[in-house]
């Protein structure tokens, strides 16, 4: 490990997130709803330290803090929601994204008025303009809803704003990505922690240390099963813990286009379509946001793309350095320049050791 990269690791160490490493201190984002939805409906868990990995054509260049620790995500789950939808694609499940979602899962909340109209993409691109309630949170909980790298809103969080026609208006908003990873469970017809270790998490040499969780209240009937749906993020607790080690190789796949020991896990085409910006958020494509024009992180690369999760972690892919980086557990203000001091060791090699 270089000098260069010594220090970069030292920088994330020096910029911890502010939550409290323990849940008694009261962190997440459900704090930040308005009543009745500022409650959480999951189990959390307490955090590690710091921690990632920097991997380059495949080799691990660095690890600190603790990279074999499963940790909760927040919001990169949502990535792994979007692997999970194509691997619908790819098996048929899922063949246009442009059909509306009712035609294959009629009877879940997708049946009459503007929900009628849903299509997987708006779903996949957060423009789904979607009503109703999942699990007790309505997505009004959502509205207006400001975040780090989205255009700001105009209104109050909470608040009722007038719902636009989908596809015409972005906003990011956890109760619709709830209701796309019900219509993936009825899609698939199993629990999606299962189709997400047999078609992904097994194949690419992920370890069995991870684990998908919803709500207390999320478990519904399937062909006469008692499953679980599971939420894209921990807003309102459950989620993914994984670790970082093994959101690598989930990177590295993604790098890779698809492949991973010998196979391919995913198509390339839905990894393209992932990395397709979205019309009017070109900062945004399946649940993964892309660096189009450098605004998210003027540091690095416009190839780069992510996934962002509270709290805060990074999973970075950098196609033209053939990079992987996660970070888990920085204040997010700094991490474009964590980034930026990631690329200057990797580029400076070896010799600065």
């Amino acid at each position: 490990m270089n000098a260069l990269m010594q220090e970069a690791i030292q920088f994330a160490n020096d910029h911890e997130s502010a939550w409290d490493r323990s849940i008694s201190g009261n962190f997440g984002v459900h704090l930040n709803d308005p009543p009745p939805w500022n409650r959480l409906l999951g189990p959390i868990h307490d955090r590690g330290p710091v921690s990632g990995v920097v991997r380059r054509d495949g080799q691990t260049l660095a690890e600190w803090g603790e990279p074999d620790r499963a940790d909760l995500t927040f919001s990169v789950a949502k990535l792994y929601l979007a692997l999970l939808a194509g691997v619908a694609h790819d098996r048929g499940l899922l063949p246009d994204v442009d059909e509306p979602v009712v035609r294959r899962v009629p009877g879940i909340g997708f049946d009459s008025g503007q929900n009628a109209e849903i299509t997987w993409r708006h779903l996949l691109q957060q423009t789904s303009e979607w009503e109703g309630e999942r699990f007790g949170v309505s997505d009004q909980a959502d509205r207006y809803r400001a975040v780090t790298f989205g255009t700001p809103p105009d209104g109050k969080k909470g608040d009722a704003r007038p719902l636009q026609r989908p596809g015409t208006y972005w906003e990011y908003n956890d109760v619709r990505i709830n209701q796309l990873s019900y219509a993936l469970l009825h899609l698939f017809r199993q629990p999606l922690p299962d189709v997400f270790r047999e078609a992904i998490t097994r194949p690419i040499g992920v370890s069995e240390n991870w684990r998908w969780v919803g709500y207390d209240n999320a478990w519904v009937d399937l062909d006469g099963r008692r499953v679980q749906s599971v939420p894209g993020g921990s807003h309102w607790g459950g989620g993914m813990s994984i670790s970082a080690r093994d959101q690598a190789l989930i990177g590295q796949m993604l790098l890779d286009e698809g492949r991973a020991q010998g196979r391919q896990v995913l198509s390339r085409e839905w990894i393209q379509a992932m990395r397709t910006p979205c019309d009017i958020a070109p900062y945004y494509g399946f649940l993964i946001w892309l660096n189009t024009g450098r605004r998210m992180f003027p540091s690095v690369p416009e190839s780069s793309f992510f996934g962002v999760g509270a709290g805060s972690s990074f999973t970075w892919i950098e196609p033209e350095r053939r990079m992987v980086v996660i970070v888990r557990w920085l204040d997010s203000a700094h991490a474009n320049a964590l980034f930026g001091k990631i690329l200057a060791a990797v580029d400076a090699g070896p010799q600065h050791g």
